[in-house]
């Protein structure tokens, strides 16, 4: 088999993260994401397993070493443990270091140990309050029964969970601490995210955007948390609380961009690929993908990784602002 050298962009950043979405569905609408009436893809459109099998084997030898599964919710595609099984041989004999998933956690319960003994170890969970009224209002289902019992099997099968959350301006600001007690009193390191503009949705953005940088001051201090070089692969910068012993991250897309040191991709379940979460220049992978043509695929994946750009131009500024991008999140996943 012909010999790739790693997959690296024009600003010398190499790619060594795949994110991969196997589905754009999912069984929450949450306001920021997605709109109530989706018009998801067609169940055909969507890559086999043995293509997305054959996708990430392509670039595991091209360098990447982590891959995490998302969607939408990835644990809503019919079967999709078949892949992750397959992913999961792959682990420690082939230059796959890691492979985790990003999930809502309502389908874990019938999940999570099958997802250990395939050789995950951590997930991350979405989750944006602890509050019935307010979960039901953000994500237009009453599904926060769903998602504790997630994390719950999730813990129980040995998974190490972190808890993604959205900061959301009159919705969840004030919970934030209790969020941060009530995660690490259960062990998970927690992560708090801003908004970001992609997609259109039925809300206004400007009205939900909290900038994150003056609440990441207050609640360093509330907390007494210090700062930290814990590290997990994404975009996080970390600070450590010394009383529990576990780790706030904050993700700050637009307050203060971390685009310099980006080493990730992004491939949809029809096989197109976006090197840039915050820009929609994109290439369709899929003809080489189902041809099976690793010779075409890798030369399709260093054109790709060529129109890499430097950074996103996520903004939020005023109010029914057009998205930074036309797709919704849940179409590349996070």
């Amino acid at each position: 088999m012909a010999q790739f050298p790693p997959l690296q962009d024009s600003f010398g950043r190499q790619v060594t993260y795949l994110r991969l979405s196997v589905t754009d569905r999912c069984d929450l609408r949450c306001q920021y994401c997605m709109s109530n009436k989706m018009q998801f893809l067609p169940k055909s459109d969507l890559l086999s397993y043995e293509e997305l099998q054959f996708l990430c084997e392509a670039f595991i030898r091209r360098g990447v070493h982590k891959i995490r599964i998302s969607g939408g919710e990835p644990l809503v595609r019919k079967d999709v443990m078949q892949l992750i099984a397959g992913l999961g041989q792959l682990l420690d004999n082939s230059g796959l270091q890691e492979l985790t998933l990003t999930s809502n956690a309502t389908q874990l319960p019938k999940h999570a140990t099958a997802l250990v003994e395939c050789g995950v170890r951590r997930v991350n969970v979405s989750l944006d309050t602890l509050d019935k009224d307010t979960f039901a209002r953000l994500s237009r289902r009453d599904a926060l029964h769903d998602t504790l019992a997630g994390i719950d099997a999730a813990l129980e099968a040995g998974l190490k969970v972190k808890i993604n959350t959205v900061a959301l301006k009159n919705y969840n600001q004030a919970e934030l601490p209790h969020l941060i007690d009530w995660a690490h009193q259960r062990g998970m390191d927690i992560s708090i995210i801003e908004t970001m503009p992609m997609g259109f949705i039925d809300e206004d953005r400007f009205e939900q955007y909290m900038p994150l940088l003056p609440l990441q001051e207050k609640l360093v201090q509330r907390l007494a948390m210090q700062p930290s070089d814990h590290r997990t692969g994404g975009p996080a910068t970390y600070f450590l609380r010394p009383e529990t012993g576990r780790h706030v991250g904050f993700i700050t897309p637009l307050t203060n961009n971390f685009c310099a040191g980006c080493n990730r991709v992004r491939v949809t379940c029809t096989g197109e690929i976006y090197t840039c979460l915050g820009q929609d220049g994109k290439m369709d992978l899929r003809q080489a993908i189902q041809s099976f043509d690793e010779t075409v695929l890798q030369e399709k994946l260093d054109e790709a990784l060529l129109a890499k750009p430097k950074g996103h131009d996520f903004e939020i500024t005023k109010s029914d602002a057009a998205p930074a991008t036309q797709r919704h999140m849940s179409v590349t996943g996070g």
